[in-house]
């Protein structure tokens, strides 16, 4: 069984400022990748789901090669996976 991969832009950052989708999906999701610049009351939607800090700061940083495999690999197991990048992941960011 293949899972889904779901790249959420979280806009300014903001917890009230997600759109209904995107709290949908973390409602549901197995597991949610993210970074030190995402709200930890975001975080919170996806209460029942795996959370791994994938940060890029100096020191034990993953590099976007290791969080690209990271969600293949996931949803290759059947897992429903998110990346929450702030603003729009599709323009400002690689997911």
């Amino acid at each position: 069984m293949t899972g889904k991969v779901y790249l959420i832009g979280c806009g300014p950052g903001a917890p009230d400022l997600l759109t209904l989708r995107a709290v949908n999906i973390l409602k549901k999701v197995d597991v949610v990748l993210y970074d030190r610049l995402i709200d930890p009351q975001i975080l919170e939607y996806a209460e029942n789901a795996e959370k791994i800090d994938v940060g890029k700061e100096l020191g034990e940083a993953y590099k976007q090669d290791e969080i690209n495999q990271l969600l293949y690999s996931k949803a290759k197991d059947g897992k429903s996976v998110a990346r929450l990048k702030n603003g729009d992941p599709m323009i400002f960011a690689r997911g």
